[in-house]
């Protein structure tokens, strides 16, 4: 598929994604969501593909909001339409894509671009990286799971404070609040999440994604997460990977897993 607005690249088991919009800050419009949702999607059937790093072009933005004027005009019939088209089509996507998602926050993250690293399995973030969620300041709220998932990750105070004050927050006040896992320079920034994703890609695709369910089966409404991890947890067992990674333990080597359950 001919993308417009995303440069991918595959090097060895990682696919790294560039939202490539650096005029408009890399804002999401909905050419970009769709493009990025499919370039996840077709990630997920490459079985050579373990893990995915997602990054904004230049160094000034990861994602700098949602681009407004597509949507400033809507209806509230339009408006729920568009969060729920947004989430459906793309954050619940990144959420539960079966590749670990590291988001490389390389600038700006605000709106609906901090919704989107939110919903990454992994944040890290260059130090010149500044973090919120304004959207209260437009007289809208979070529409693209900013409420739930700031929440899981930082509490119900923090989120408050952030969500109802509309602040942008630094990198490692970010990292103190549980935001983000690390912060670095901007030069060091893909090449530590390189490493994350080569320490990812060493393991079970299976396990990893099974552990991903999991976890994300913690703070689904209606779903009893001890109740998933143990179905998974016997799921592993008689699979080629489980085979392979308690045979290469007993044979004191390392595994060479492949990605088919």
């Amino acid at each position: 598929m001919n993308q417009k607005n995303i440069i991918k690249e595959i090097k060895e088991s990682v696919c790294y994604l560039t939202i490539n919009r650096p005029k408009n800050l890399n804002a999401l419009n909905k050419n970009t969501i769709t493009e990025l949702s499919s370039e996840i999607i077709d990630a997920n059937q490459d079985v050579s593909i373990r893990c995915i790093v997602l990054t904004g072009s230049e160094n000034k933005a990861f994602v700098a909001g949602a681009d407004i004027k597509e949507f400033i005009s809507f209806s509230k019939s339009e408006g729920e339409k568009l969060a729920r088209k947004g989430q459906n089509e793309l954050f619940d996507i990144v959420e539960n894509s079966s590749k670990p998602i590291i988001a490389a926050i390389n600038g700006f993250a605000l709106g609906g671009g901090l919704e989107l690293a939110m919903a990454c399995h992994i944040r890290i973030a260059s130090d010149n990286a500044k973090m919120g969620l304004p959207e209260v300041s437009l007289g809208v709220i979070p529409g693209y799971g900013g409420t739930q998932r700031l929440a899981q990750l930082v509490g119900k105070g923090k989120a408050m404070e952030m969500i109802t004050t509309a602040i942008m927050i630094s990198a490692n006040e970010a990292k103190n609040w549980g935001l983000v896992n690390h912060v670095c320079s901007q030069e060091e920034l893909i090449e530590i999440s390189t490493k994350i994703a080569k320490s990812i890609s060493k393991n079970s695709p299976m396990a990893v994604s099974k552990a991903i369910k999991c976890i994300n089966s913690g703070y689904a409404f209606g779903t009893e997460g001890y109740e998933v991890e143990k179905k998974e947890f016997g799921n592993c067992f008689g699979t080629p990977d489980f085979i392979e990674g308690t045979t290469a333990f007993i044979e004191k080597r390392k595994p060479n897993f492949s990605n088919i359950e």
